[in-house]
């Protein structure tokens, strides 16, 4: 008898990987490629060890320095005549005595607010001495003569060298460490060892702002009251519940940053723009961006406008039956809010009723500490590095922008949680800054290039979307808020764009910085400043010279401007959503949660 072949067997392999899926695959196997070439490509590797190019800018300043040594044995011979001038002074405070040193310490910095820094001489000298390298180490590189380029990056490495060598960052040289010991029992040292093997391993090797779930998403933070009507591939459109009697017939919409989770502008209860502006009569919506993977890696600054306000717009005006609709944005939620205006004016398009821009850079000549980062070579390596998976990691992003604030959000956790031991206090505000998100390769590289490096939207050659795009076509009224500490969009830059609008704007400056400019309630702390004058002077200080100041959160002075371009005030809407976009789930939605 002879055997039969065995039947064969069902292949049970179900093709059922998605396009997304296949996507990321594909990438990864294209990136693993990519990196094995890399090991035997210098500028692959480069990318990789320094991506921002520090090299290139300290090579460049010790060829020039070897070309001046004059300035370095100026430097080194004069870091010595008064070190040894500090030694004494120091000295003689040991014995008593109140000698003044040779360096010049600042009267206001928190982080020396301890009497130990002026009456122990141990600590004194510390600070005089590093005040006096920090002297020679700004002396040396502006010496140097080196590259526009090169300039912004050395000075900001300098300026990094300094805050790290600061006394009050050494357990050494900082009071408050022995203190600690003796207050906790030397626990402070076990719970700090602690503390920095748990950041090594879980954050990166950066000392925690915050200890997770001290603040949730939806319970703590972003809770006004809202459902989501609309939702595509890129954003969630919440509308917000109303909260008063009688509301405004022009409906407001706001516009987040892309490279941020949207609930800086809702952040808690009495902290919160959208809950300031629904509890005085506006029918707000927001838009929330996705958090973009792999899958998103080609959309392009066109597809946000497209999938992003433009979207928004339509389903905004669908749900509240109006043709006018005020919008507002923070940051590049505000560049892209500009860029919408007027791309809408381009189409003969004028629904756009106002525009409230914070924070917004429009004329990116003077990007701030930013510029660090936004050379030609910087974003080609970027570039580089976000081949593999698509994106910029939410890690980069966030590190960056700690970095731009070191002292306060970097080195001031290192001595609260890695010196004392300590867990960071609760802060509402860090959490947000803790969700970071990240950047879709192809937007990331465009925005940096057109905007950063050619400045198009200011010159008038940005194109979106098929249209040419000119900051003189935007012909709403614009309310230009800015802040002077603002070190992401300098308020001098921002003045600079704010005044190449073609509409009438109110230019008003917060005595707060970038985030706090934002997160702004009424306090006895807050200050601004406008000017009466409807037409901007040539130069922001001009401008300034001429300001008043006013004492009030601009919310305050933003209130009754919005007021005015939004309409008579009626019967707040009977339902959220309208028959074509009903309510899909409570605000804040899902994309805000997505990690």
């Amino acid at each position: 008898m002879t055997s039969q072949p065995a039947a064969s067997q069902p292949d049970t392999t179900e093709d059922t990987i998605s396009p997304q899926a296949a996507e990321v695959l594909r990438r990864q196997a294209a990136g693993l490629v990519r990196d094995l070439r890399e090991l035997a490509d210098p500028e692959g590797i480069a990318a990789k060890v320094d991506p921002v190019g520090f090299g290139g800018a300290l090579g460049e300043a010790a060829k020039s320095l070897t070309r001046s040594p004059g300035a370095v044995l100026r430097a080194g011979f004069g870091f010595g005549l008064d070190s040894a001038k500090a030694v004494g002074a120091a000295a003689n405070r040991a014995v008593g005595r109140t000698t003044t040193g040779p360096a010049s310490l600042p009267e206001k910095d928190k982080r020396y607010a301890d009497p130990a820094w002026e009456g122990n001489a141990w600590y004194y000298l510390a600070r005089q001495e590093h005040a006096l390298l920090a002297d020679r180490l700004t002396e040396l590189s502006q010496a140097a003569r080196v590259s526009p380029v090169a300039r912004r990056k050395l000075d900001w490495l300098v300026g990094q060298t300094i805050e790290a060598l600061a006394p009050n960052n050494a357990v050494v040289t900082n009071p408050a460490w022995p203190k600690k010991i003796v207050d906790t029992g030397g626990l402070n040292v076990v719970r700090g060892a602690r503390n920095m093997l748990r950041d090594a391993v879980q954050n990166r090797g950066m000392p925690r702002q915050t200890t997770p779930g001290q603040f949730v998403v939806g319970k703590d933070l972003a809770v006004t009251p809202g459902q989501v009507v609309f939702r595509n591939r890129l954003i969630e459109l919440i509308q917000y519940e109303p909260q008063t009697e009688k509301v405004h017939e022009t409906p407001l919409l706001m516009s987040p940053p892309w490279i941020n989770k949207y609930y800086i502008m809702d952040l808690a209860p009495e902290k919160s723009l959208v809950e300031w502006a629904v509890q005085h009569g506006h029918t707000v919506f927001m838009m929330s961006y996705r958090n973009p993977d792999s899958g998103l890696a080609d959309v392009t600054m066109s597809d946000y406008l497209r999938e992003g306000p433009l979207a928004a717009l339509d389903v905004v005006g669908e749900i509240t039956g109006k043709d006018k609709i005020n919008v507002a944005g923070l940051c590049l939620g505000g560049t892209l809010s500009a860029a919408t205006a007027a791309w809408l004016r381009a189409k003969g398009d004028d629904r756009i009723n106002s525009l409230t821009l914070m924070n917004t850079l429009l004329d990116f000549t003077g990007p701030g500490q930013l510029g660090v980062f936004t050379d030609e070579q910087t974003v080609s390596r970027l570039e580089r590095s976000m081949r593999k998976d698509g994106y910029l990691p939410s890690s980069s992003m966030k590190t960056t922008f700690d970095l731009l604030r070191a002292t306060d959000l970097m080195w001031n956790y290192v001595v609260n949680d890695w010196m004392l031991g300590e867990d960071p206090k609760p802060f509402d505000m860090l959490s947000w800054n803790a969700d970071s998100t990240r950047m879709p390769a192809a937007m990331q590289t465009e925005y940096l290039r057109t905007l950063y490096l050619q400045n198009q939207f200011a010159e008038g050659k940005l194109e979106l979307a098929g249209e040419r795009l000119d900051l003189a076509d935007i012909r709403q009224d614009t309310y230009v808020i800015t802040a002077e500490s603002d070190h992401i969009a300098p308020w001098k830059s921002v003045y600079t764009g704010a005044a190449k609008i073609g509409g009438k704007v109110r230019f008003v400056l917060s005595n707060s910085g970038h985030i706090a400019g934002v997160v702004n309630p009424p306090s006895p702390k807050s200050r601004h400043w406008y000017g009466e004058s409807e037409d901007l002077p040539a130069s922001a200080t001009d401008w300034r010279d001429d300001a008043g100041e006013h004492k009030a959160s601009w919310w305050e002075d933003w209130t009754p401007w919005i007021a005015e371009h939004a309409g008579k005030q009626v019967a707040p809407p009977k339902k959220v959503g309208s028959d074509a976009h009903p309510p899909l789930e409570p605000a804040p939605g899902r994309y805000v949660r997505n990690g």
